[in-house]
């Protein structure tokens, strides 16, 4: 690895942006301590632009630790092993750190102030990336200039693969009842995305 990378890594392992200087003011700081999550990579052409840590990635410091990150792995079509290769993939989500819950029990939106500090440096430093797979709003959003239904930017997966996005939807079991509905995200994509990972991760 390239010592910028590594200097930048860990950087972000230090970073305390969150609790310490809050986007929204002290009474919006992280209410936990920061644990930043996030695998930058010289030689990986798979960059996965995901949203926010879970509690349980929070707690292991390994990102997609959890049965979301089981479904994803299915959906590449790699093992464990693979997945956790940063010559194969790096991992830069949109927040690095666990947002905490809303009163819903639902994951909070990543933290305001991870993108803008940290996300265009990490970029430059990963110029090899030939691939972005953005899940969710989010990650759409940033990578994809433009804030539209996930649905629709996800229907819309040929577009945008011609300027080297593929936009997925989030893993989460709560978006079963979306794949079930949407049978052409495994008939037509998932192939596609498949192909494209087992050429690349060689």
């Amino acid at each position: 690895m390239r010592p910028e990378i590594n200097a930048l890594a860990a950087e972000i392992a230090g970073c305390r942006l969150c609790r310490d200087a809050p986007a929204g003011g002290p009474e919006q700081r992280l209410p936990h301590e920061p644990r930043p999550v996030a695998v930058l990579s010289d030689r990986a052409r798979i960059l996965i632009a995901g949203q926010a840590p879970g509690l349980r990635v929070h707690e292991s410091g390994l990102p997609f630790d959890d049965a979301s990150g089981d479904r994803l792995r299915d959906w590449l079509g790699v093992d464990r092993e693979q997945f956790y290769d940063a010559d194969k993939f790096a991992i830069l989500p949109m927040g690095f750190c666990f947002p905490g819950y809303d009163r819903h029990g639902s994951d909070l939106p990543p933290r305001p102030e991870c993108a803008p500090a940290w996300r265009a440096r990490a970029l430059r430093l990963m110029p090899q990336v030939e691939l972005v797979l953005t899940i969710g709003g989010y990650a759409q959003a940033w990578h994809l200039g433009r804030k539209a239904p996930m649905t629709e930017t996800v229907r819309d997966w040929r577009l945008h693969l011609q300027s080297a996005v593929l936009p997925l939807p989030h893993p989460s079991w709560r978006n079963t009842g979306w794949l079930k509905r949407n049978t052409w995200f495994a008939t037509d994509l998932l192939p596609e995305l498949r192909a494209i990972v087992s050429r690349w991760i060689i």
